[in-house]
């Protein structure tokens, strides 16, 4: 079986281009953000970075107001 990348392509740029979307825009909220409900500042820079897609999300869902 050959693998392709460029078979997948469609399919990985609109998803890189998701996460980088909701990466940017979590910790851009986080930064601008002085309370939080479960973590601190740190704690969620690190969860958003490490957790491509869950993290953002997670955050969105957990601390959104």
């Amino acid at each position: 079986m050959n693998m392709d990348v460029q078979e997948y392509l469609p399919f990985l740029i609109p998803l890189l281009l998701l996460q980088l979307v909701l990466m940017v825009t979590a910790l851009v909220m986080i930064i601008r953000q002085e309370h939080f409900k479960y973590l601190n500042k740190v704690v969620w820079i690190i969860i958003v970075l490490v957790l491509n897609i869950i993290g953002p999300i997670l955050y969105f869902v957990l601390e959104r107001r």
